[in-house]
């Protein structure tokens, strides 16, 4: 029956148990919509929960925001296309740039007290360059949401046999419903739910693949045969002058291109993972959030990254042929391997990873596009009720379009690299805008602006070479990592440039806002619980650091 399934297109066999599991999930996301909604009075109960949560929910919501498509769908894929390279996305990609953030930004944006990324950068430059990251951000939102819808729709298409543009239509209208409904809180109350959930699905799916191949052993020796053992090892052939990795890219590459721009980029500065954190109770909450959410962060890879090393053993000639793409690594796993009962709790778990994502991203778009293109430029000075309202109407717009981009995602092949790309634009010189704001004073509004724009049409120009000529990049992945270098470094030449031919802001208004200018009070808001050992931020984040290199270390 397996082998069956093994050469068969993918269609989950769901029983009624597993259908039960999925309406009583959805009916408890719906619930907490409703509930939710009696908290919200003020658009600042909306967009940031009141600034009410603690750290371990905002903790847990900050990893479960990043838990949707391109994490669990698109890991997969980079599991089965480029093996245990994954990690890099993990070990040196995610987990050091969290625990920057919680231990060096996120003093600046909670304590100026800004509710938004944008809104930081409305007070560090000034309105030109708030305006075009505001746009920016809003657009590239909209565009990573139909990445999760789309995610979504494959599972249901997969169960029920739906024509996709229904199953987009579907998935969109649970997540707009709780949403609209609850705003941030709904979606953090859901994301800390759908972390368990998503986990739940995962773990037995991993398992049970692995007893199927002949455990760890049996699955390194199918890698060897199928893939080569540098499929098991992630700094294999990254040498410069000898690049034979299956990313395409030499370790200099790597490690600068997504250990540093594109990692920092996206948990420093991209809203729809920091916005979790500006909803901590108080300044130590705020610092922890990521700091907790790196520990579940660095063990991801094991139910995400090895089904994705199976798919490639078991089905690696469907790949190769083109009968699936990588995208279908993990729901293909689950039509083969899991039976009813499991099946509802795997598929469910893959529903609440997509919604996670997608909620994320709609509650950001909706908090940004309201206070900083709305009520900044467009309606100011109206009651709070009104942008409460305008929330909710913008949170329906945001879904809308993203079910359009939901179908450009459906012409990717691999929606991590997707993804990348569009980090690549967005994320990466926004990083540069700000950590060189962050650390000089001297730079001024016209060099962020400028800086800002061209460090987006850099890599866009890179991507479009890339298109017309494939030879320029080994891999459309290594593309992304020479794109992200080119913006970092754009942003940096021309910001330096501009700044030291135009005129800084005075001093005095940089406090809080620049490394070493005024003092940010980092007790604000403190209780005495505060102050445990095991609550220290340093200490979190040390232990993350460590466990980075020793995770790292069977994998050289």
């Amino acid at each position: 029956m397996v082998l069956a399934a093994a050469n068969s297109g993918i269609r989950l066999d769901l029983g009624w148990v597993d259908y039960l599991m999925i309406i009583v999930y959805f009916a408890v996301v719906i619930g907490i919509g409703f509930t939710a909604r009696r908290q919200v009075r003020t658009s600042m109960d909306f967009f940031l929960s009141g600034r009410s949560m603690p750290a371990w929910i905002t903790g847990l919501a900050f990893v479960s925001a990043n838990l949707g498509a391109t994490e669990i769908l698109g890991m997969a894929a980079n599991g089965a296309q480029i093996g245990m390279a994954t990690l890099h996305y993990y070990l040196i990609g995610a987990v050091p740039a969290m625990v920057f953030l919680g231990l060096v930004m996120m003093p600046f944006y909670y304590g100026s007290k800004v509710r938004s990324v944008p809104e930081f950068m409305l007070r560090r430059f000034g309105k030109a360059p708030h305006l075009v990251n505001s746009i920016a951000f809003a657009v590239s939102n909209v565009l990573i949401a139909g990445i999760n819808l789309y995610a979504m729709a494959i599972v249901i298409e997969a169960m029920l046999g739906w024509p996709e543009w229904l199953a987009i239509l579907v998935s969109a209208a649970f997540v707009l419903a709780y949403i609209t409904l609850g705003g941030l809180s709904s979606a953090i109350y859901n994301e800390v739910m759908q972390f368990f959930v998503i986990i739940a699905g995962l773990v037995p799916l991993t398992i049970v693949g692995l007893h199927r191949v002949g455990g760890w052993g049996g699955l390194t020796e199918a890698i060897k045969q199928t893939q080569g053992v540098q499929h098991l090892q992630a700094w294999a052939g990254t040498g410069t002058g000898d690049v034979t990795n299956p990313i395409g890219a030499n370790w200099l590459a790597i490690v600068l291109g997504l250990g540093f721009v594109l990692s920092f980029g996206y948990w420093t500065t991209n809203f729809t993972e920091v916005q979790r954190a500006f909803s901590a109770k108080n300044m130590s909450a705020a610092r922890r959030t990521p700091l907790i959410a790196a520990i579940p962060k660095l063990f991801i890879p094991f139910i995400v990254v090895i089904p994705g090393l199976i798919a490639a053993a078991v089905v690696g000639n469907q790949f190769a042929s083109g009968a699936l793409t990588y995208n279908d690594a993990i729901p293909k796993l689950i039509q083969m391997y899991l039976p009813t009962g499991v099946l509802g709790i795997a598929v469910t778990g893959l529903l609440a990873s997509f919604m996670a994502g997608m909620a994320a991203n709609v509650s950001s778009f909706n908090t940004v596009f309201t206070y900083d293109i709305w009520q900044r430029y467009i309606k100011p000075n109206m009651p709070d009720l009104h942008y409460l309202k305008t929330g909710r109407w913008v949170t329906v717009i945001g879904v809308l379009v993203g079910i359009g981009t939901a179908f450009l995602a459906a012409q990717a092949g691999n929606i991590m690299t997707y993804m990348q790309t569009l980090f690549s634009f967005f994320n990466a010189p926004l990083f540069g805008v700000f950590i060189l704001g962050l650390l000089w004073k001297r730079m001024t509004t016209a060099g962020a602006l400028w800086g800002y724009i061209l460090g987006i049409i850099a890599p866009t120009i890179t991507w479009i070479a890339y298109l017309v000529n494939p030879d320029l990049f080994a891999t459309a992945t290594a593309e992304t990592l020479y794109g992200a270098i080119i913006s970092f470094v754009t942003v940096l030449v021309v910001a330096v440039a501009v700044s030291l031919a135009t005129k800084p802001k005075d001093v005095s208004e940089l406090g809080g806002l620049v490394y070493g200018v005024g003092k940010i009070d980092m007790t604000a808001g403190a209780v005495a619980t505060d102050t445990a050992w095991y609550r220290s931020p340093a200490l979190l984040g040390t232990v993350a650091l460590v466990l980075c290199v020793a995770l790292y270390l069977p994998f050289l």
